[in-house]
């Protein structure tokens, strides 16, 4: 499958364009996980990071008896962050361990989803998890030869533990929305939690 990444990396790279550094992560029994850098050539202050290596296989579904080797979901997970603002960089690794869970714990990571690392993404995080946004926007999806499903790259929006547990009783969209009526910025890596009120 190593064709299938080729084609991925080509697309972030048409979309984001050349990473400025890149770092390997491998788990006992999973595939080799890459995580990338792109610093914002628009200098519009962001750096982004994207794994590379989630979507070599599909992601199965954990109650299916039998996985199948072509279809299912593929994914590449991608993180926004304004530059300069923390030591975001060390979150290459808690990156790489999201983008190995469907392999390392058979789950099947799509928008809507919340996915926790179980420590702060970056050193002095007020985040421990992420929610996963719908896919299309930043970085198209990939589409491939049947019978593969495309690649999605879903967005992710770092959230605090209030926002995480918060979103566990209300759903992705009523988060979604607050943030949006609060007018938050989802980007600054030192963000304080959204007000919860109702």
């Amino acid at each position: 499958m190593g064709d299938v990444l080729a084609l991925v990396e080509a697309r972030l790279r048409t979309a984001l364009g050349e990473p400025d550094a890149r770092a390997a992560v491998t788990f006992l029994g999973t595939d080799r996980i890459e995580v990338l850098r792109f610093t914002d050539a628009a200098d519009t202050g962001l750096v982004r990071y994207a794994t590379l290596g989630m979507s070599a296989a599909p992601m199965a579904d954990p109650t299916s008896a039998l996985a199948d080797p072509l279809k299912g979901p593929r994914a590449e997970l991608v993180l926004s962050v304004r530059a300069g603002r923390a030591d975001t960089d060390k979150v290459l690794r808690p990156l790489a361990v999201l983008a190995a869970s469907p392999q390392v714990e058979g789950v099947v990571v799509a928008a809507g989803a919340s996915l926790d690392v179980g420590e702060p993404l970056w050193p002095g995080a007020p985040f421990t998890s992420v929610l996963v946004a719908e896919s299309g926007g930043l970085v198209e999806d990939l589409e491939l030869d049947d019978p593969l499903d495309p690649v999605r790259f879903l967005p992710l929006l770092p959230m605090t533990q209030n926002e995480a547990a918060w979103k566990r009783v209300h759903g992705a969209a009523a988060l979604e929305e607050k943030w949006l009526n609060s007018g938050t910025d989802l980007r600054d890596p030192l963000r304080r939690s959204v007000s919860l009120d109702q």
